[in-house]
């Protein structure tokens, strides 16, 4: 079966919430949208306090070639534009207060093009209409898919992937949105491939999602018969980009590298569903289906939720937390970010909410020991690195040691910490050699 050098199987856990058909949360009573949910520069706010706005409104345009649009997910009023706290940065980010109105309108730009507008749409056109609804890689990087799209001329594409793996344990978003709205994924990347220029595309699911795999193929078969559906090996990472290139084609990114330099682009599931809406519907990227589960949660669920919806608000519409629940993590287990607030807001990155509570354990916690120098970080690190001697270099501050090892293309999936047997917090110090490499080139353009 297709998969990729290195990797992990850590437990599942999918099956609290895969059965959980997608459920459109109610419009909550007010939103919080930071202006930053994106690679790239924070967006510039077009829009001031006490202004009126509708679901879909542009509330922020981008600044510069990286960036995203960012618009109202309800219709209301803006309270506030100021600092709050964010799922991801370490420090509150500027955001968009919107108190909602009595009745959630839709702005009026957001109407369906019939199907003749959309075969007559140029591929420049297309880029530009992604790029105004916002639309960024939701499968977690939530880089802009505008810029994604367009690469360097000299760059000679020659395929398409729609990464359907959702290889993180306990998220089930992905699978439940290929289930339920199979055709809209596979419109999605018919329009991704003509805007590259090509004619087919792979739709690549890890194996453990048997229903997505047929219902997708199905649809396939009716919609786009060159999509072509792929099942790959459930192993995580399988769902990076890099690995599933690896997986797929053999072709291996080099080193500091984008997909692009081996004529591939790879986008979410989640992404080129969004990209059909946004050319189909006219609709920006103002919701995004997120898994709220785990054994903390009380009813776990897929959520169709407005961005800017408040962690706090969405645990209550799932009957609250449990007496037990003890960590809240936006994202899964092995890449998601430990929360201090239950205030966060749901952003576009956000694929789930999970909360624990001890019971279903991915990592034994234990105190951490020297270096056993067992090599088993090594196995299975699939980009190929040394994670014990990288993570070394990083915690005595041997940072030229540390690039020289490859610091920069560690991705940080944590597949080293999950197998060491001294629990030494691997992603934790390479994470924090790379803060201090970032903070000593900062010094170093500030001296110029």
């Amino acid at each position: 079966m297709i998969t990729f050098r290195g990797g992990i199987h850590p437990p599942e856990f999918k099956e609290l919430a895969e059965e959980k058909p997608i459920e459109v949360m109610p419009c909550p009573k007010q939103v919080v949208i930071p202006l930053s949910q994106h690679t790239g520069a924070p967006a510039k706010p077009v829009v001031a306090v006490g202004d009126e706005v509708k679901a879909g409104t542009l509330i922020a345009e981008p600044v510069g070639m990286i960036s995203a649009a960012v618009h109202s997910s309800i219709a209301g009023k803006v309270k506030g534009i100021e600092p709050w706290v964010h799922p991801v940065l370490p420090v509150p980010t500027k955001a968009v207060i919107i108190e909602a109105a009595e009745t959630d309108e839709l702005d009026p730009a957001i109407k369906p093009r019939t199907q003749a507008q959309i075969e007559k749409l140029s591929p420049e056109e297309i880029r530009e209409i992604v790029r105004d609804a916002g639309i960024v890689g939701l499968g977690g990087a939530a880089f802009p898919t505008s810029v994604k799209i367009t690469p360097p001329k000299d760059a000679a594409i020659d395929t398409l992937i729609i990464n359907g793996a959702e290889c993180e344990p306990f998220l089930t978003a992905d699978d439940r949105l290929m289930r339920e709205k199979p055709e809209g994924i596979i419109n999605g990347a018919r329009i991704l491939a003509k805007v590259l220029g090509l004619e087919r595309a792979f739709i690549a699911i890890e194996h453990n999602k048997p229903e997505a795999i047929r219902i997708v193929s199905e649809a396939a078969s009716k919609v786009w018969p060159a999509a072509e559906v792929l099942t790959v090996r459930t192993k995580y990472p399988q769902g990076a980009e890099k690995q599933l290139i690896s997986a797929i084609l053999g072709r291996e990114v080099p080193a500091g590298g984008l997909p692009f330099m081996v004529g591939v682009v790879v986008q979410n599931a989640g992404t080129a569903f969004a990209v059909y809406e946004s050319v189909a519907k006219r609709k920006p990227l103002y919701e995004r289906v997120v898994t709220v589960t785990g054994p903390g949660i009380a009813e776990p669920k897929n959520l169709l939720v407005r961005i800017g919806t408040l962690a706090a608000d969405v645990i209550s519409h799932c009957g609250g937390l449990t007496p037990s629940a003890s960590k809240f993590i936006s994202g899964g287990p092995m890449m998601g970010i430990a929360q201090a607030s239950l205030e966060v807001p749901i952003i576009k990155g956000t694929s789930g909410l999970l909360f624990l509570d001890g019971s279903k354990r991915l990592f034994k916690i234990s105190e951490e020991v020297n270096c056993l120098r067992c090599g088993h970080c090594v196995g299975i690190c699939p980009m190929k690195l040394v994670p014990a001697e990288i993570a070394r270099m990083a915690e005595y501050e041997k940072l030229e040691d540390a690039e020289r090892w490859g610091i920069a293309d560690c991705m940080e999936c944590g597949s080293c910490a999950f197998v060491c047997p001294s629990g030494r917090r691997l992603v934790q110090w390479i994470k924090y050699g790379k803060m201090l490499i970032f903070a000593e080139r900062s010094r170093k353009k500030e001296r110029k």
